[in-house]
């Protein structure tokens, strides 16, 4: 039996190793601390649950659902855009919800890209950009963030030829894995560039709603023009904890959402629609269940900020997402580094590396891990010698 060679080019995917790894730990008796999947462990609110509970006796929720989601999510999708971030968007032209925000980050690149063409990927960055290009038979072209530039893309280290034959480039603010941010003049610089080279600007914005101290993430289609070139997906997963129910959406660009409507109408059935109705009232209903997550959130970075200041690492304090992005020590690979973690005192972390070539010297530790565990995982990081490497 003969497989196609685009599973040649996959890397293992570095979220199913890590549950890999701690499985295998957990079975030889450890207690593993785990700071290495950004998934939400507080629960999903319960009136949204309870919204659940009562569409799933609907029998109408029971059949195949519309690819373009119900009318009434998309109505919802667009309420929450303008009470957020004062944005109007045609709920018919300009919104399609999404089976999680990672489903059409992956689809989108059939959208855009034929064997041969060029994708802007960041690195490090969230590994399903790369691997949706490299699906559609693009190639991509690394934009290094460094930072010595706040984790931003340089754009003028892109070539000319490169910028003139791309098709999208992709960004994403807050960023994962690094935490950065990115202010209304980042993201209005990005989208000129984009529309100035004719480049589709594909935004992943899933991080907006966890930011401390009053911090308030920007949106892409907040930015003049944005909409002429660009698309933004979103995620309820982090927002609302729901991770495991699937939803996101995309917004922007009319031609652009059409375009991904029907990629998807061709591979998938839509999403169940009883998790749509808790979607609209994720959306509609009271967001105290935001900032009570980001209060939690933000006492974990605090602790971990300081367990890792108390091992000698520099660690700046994000002012977003759920991650914290600690250089290691000198001497030392990412991946060597999160494997010492682990060996010595059963603590998973993500290496950069997984990342992309410059995540290397990083590793990424994630806040989603009950207060209880946070504090044994510092303590153990707080009494723990790093040996020489």
């Amino acid at each position: 039996m003969k497989f196609s060679t685009r599973l040649d080019k996959l890397a293992p995917y570095p979220f199913v190793e890590i549950s890999r790894i701690i499985a295998e730990k957990r079975a030889a008796g450890a207690d593993v601390v785990t700071f290495g999947i950004g998934d939400p462990d507080i629960p999903t609110p319960q009136p949204i649950i309870e919204r659940l509970l009562t569409a799933s006796q609907d029998p109408p929720n029971h059949r195949y659902p519309e690819t373009d989601g119900l009318p009434e999510l998309r109505r919802a999708i667009s309420y929450w855009y303008e009470k957020r971030f004062d944005i109007k968007l045609d709920p018919d032209t300009e919104v399609l919800p999404l089976i999680g925000a990672k489903e059409g980050i992956g689809h989108v690149a059939f959208c855009f890209l034929d064997p041969g063409d060029l994708a802007l990927v960041p690195d490090p960055a969230y590994p399903v950009y790369g691997v949706g290009t490299m699906f559609a038979g693009a190639e991509s072209h690394i934009m290094p963030l460094r930072e010595s530039n706040g984790w931003l893309p340089d754009l003028n280290e892109i070539p000319q030829d490169v910028a003139r034959s791309a098709k999208v480039m992709w960004v994403n603010y807050p960023n994962n894995p690094t935490s950065a941010v990115a202010s209304v003049e980042d993201l209005a610089g990005i989208t000129a560039y984009c529309r100035q080279n004719d480049i589709a600007l594909l935004h992943d914005a899933a991080y907006s709603e966890v930011g401390y101290h009053g911090y308030k993430a920007a949106s892409s289609m907040q930015i003049e023009g944005s909409r002429d070139v660009g698309i933004e997906f979103h995620s309820l997963s982090k927002t609302y904890n729901m991770t495991g129910w699937r939803i996101g959406m995309a917004v922007g660009n009319a031609a652009m959402i059409k375009a991904l409507f029907q990629i998807k109408a061709n591979l998938d059935s839509g999403i169940p629609q009883a998790v749509q109705e808790m979607a609209m009232e994720a959306l509609t209903g009271p967001q105290d269940c935001v900032d009570d997550n980001v209060k939690i959130y933000q006492k974990r970075r605090d602790r971990v900020v300081k367990a890792l200041g108390s091992m000698g690492l520099t660690v700046p304090t994000p002012e977003a997402s759920l991650y914290i992005w600690a250089p290691v020590p000198d001497g030392y690979t990412s991946a060597g580094f999160a494997a010492k973690l682990l060996e010595d005192i059963d603590i998973v972390v993500t290496p950069g590396s997984s990342y992309g070539k410059y995540g290397e010297g990083y590793i990424r530790l994630s806040l989603t891990t009950p207060d209880e565990q946070i504090e044994k995982g510092c303590q153990r990081l707080e009494s723990w010698q790093i040996p020489s490497p």
